[in-house]
């Protein structure tokens, strides 16, 4: 008997008894009706203790055999490549995991309830979708229809007990000097761009950065899957991209979360990535008044990333480049690059100013940079527009 009709069985016999049992007495009962069935009698005992476990987490979790990984604090990724393929990253290392689907339906099934979870579906028709677990942890699947080696499942985790900046300062993400620097940037109203790779850290950053926007301001926090844990700010509002339905209607996209964001009073707006045309948008915000944004996106360096915002801009309007890079370099005032070293490491690689010089061209003024010898470093040059500095007092020989 297969592990998909098992799980049926039980399920329909729990059906009448489950009301009140506990996760202890759910366990027990098919652990008993598992070794009185005759159709496991050939199986060997480590047979027969995987398939109660995938029996049982498939009646009591949404995510099925994956649950153990979601409840490992060690675990940090979660990769399933097909139902019978599944790794994790532990503890920065990874592995293959032990555990597989017994069905393609059984992975469909956990990814669908997923989805549904946040309001969103996957389908032939829908078949990739971006979602989130109740504690935050970043979720994306492929169906099978478009993934060769079948349905493709990603999670990936974040931590229970958010980062602080003390925690960045002790794992060596930045030093102590680069950090209050952040910090007088951030609280005098510069707009700051987070870049980098995969995995690099941008979205910890992030929320790390955020927490030295002074508590009385007004947030409008935009993400396309919510993900962002804002601390320290009671005037908050959360808002979240929406997909198309399978008629192609209803999605809503974060070019429009973002306009609508400025009828909302907002002394900053922080969007989560930005990944397309919705770049416009975020740069007009920013042009507008709205002094203090954050926002992150991909990119190889901070001159790649400046390169990436100028081709994501010419996807919503075709203006000319010139016109497009004096936007840019008036709407974001510092660029903040992460890395992942070869060790896996986590690090700022580079902080720098960015201004237009007098023919309307794109500079960039290094301020922080990463080397293997020296590490983070003061390069020596100061702020070259120290409008914000001036206004709020720290125009200072440091900064």
């Amino acid at each position: 008997m297969d592990i998909s009709a098992l799980t049926e069985m039980i399920r329909r016999s729990l059906n009448v008894i489950e009301e009140d049992m506990t996760d202890d007495e759910v366990r027990e009962y098919i652990e008993d009706f598992v070794f009185s069935s005759r159709h496991v009698s050939m199986q060997s005992l480590g047979a027969i203790d995987r398939m109660i476990d995938s029996v049982y987490y498939s009646l009591r979790s949404d995510l099925g055999i994956l649950q153990p990984y979601i409840d490992d604090k060690s675990v940090n990724e979660i990769m399933v490549n097909g139902k019978d393929d599944i790794f994790i990253e532990k503890n920065g290392r990874i592995v293959r995991a032990e555990r597989s689907f017994a069905t393609v339906e059984d992975l469909e099934e956990v990814i669908r309830r997923v989805a549904g979870a946040v309001h969103r579906e996957i389908n032939e028709l829908s078949p990739i979708v971006d979602a989130r677990l109740s504690d935050g942890s970043r979720v994306n699947a492929v169906y099978r229809n478009i993934a060769l080696n079948g349905p493709i499942f990603t999670i990936r985790k974040f931590p229970e007990k958010g980062f602080t900046m003390e925690d960045l300062i002790q794992l060596g993400t930045l030093t102590r000097e680069c950090a209050d620097y952040l910090d007088v940037l951030v609280k005098d109203g510069f707009n700051c761009f987070i870049s980098g790779g995969t995995s690099s850290g941008k979205t910890t950053f992030l929320n790390v950065l955020a927490d030295y926007i002074p508590s009385d301001e007004r947030l409008i926090v935009i993400e396309d899957s919510a993900e962002l844990q804002i601390r320290n700010n009671e005037n908050i509002v959360r808002m979240e991209c929406r997909n198309a339905g399978s008629t192609g209607k209803g999605g809503i996209g974060m070019d429009s979360l973002i306009k609508t964001s400025l009828r909302m009073r907002p002394d900053r707006i922080i969007v989560g990535e930005v990944r397309g045309k919705e770049v416009m948008d975020m740069i007009n915000a920013m042009n507008t008044g709205h002094q203090g944004s954050l926002s992150t996106g991909h990119g190889n360096s901070i001159s790649g990333m400046l390169r990436r915002l100028e081709s994501m801009f010419l996807q919503a309007a075709d203006f000319p480049v010139e016109a497009i890079r004096s936007q840019i370099a008036e709407a974001i005032d510092i660029m903040i690059h992460l890395g992942r070293l070869e060790n896996k490491d986590r690090k700022i690689l580079e902080i720098a100013e960015i201004y237009s010089d007098e023919t309307g061209s794109i500079r960039i003024n290094p301020l922080f940079r990463y080397t293997k010898k020296d590490g983070l470093k003061r390069t020596g040059n100061r702020i070259i527009r120290r409008e914000k500095l001036v206004l709020k007092g720290d125009d200072t020989d440091d900064m």
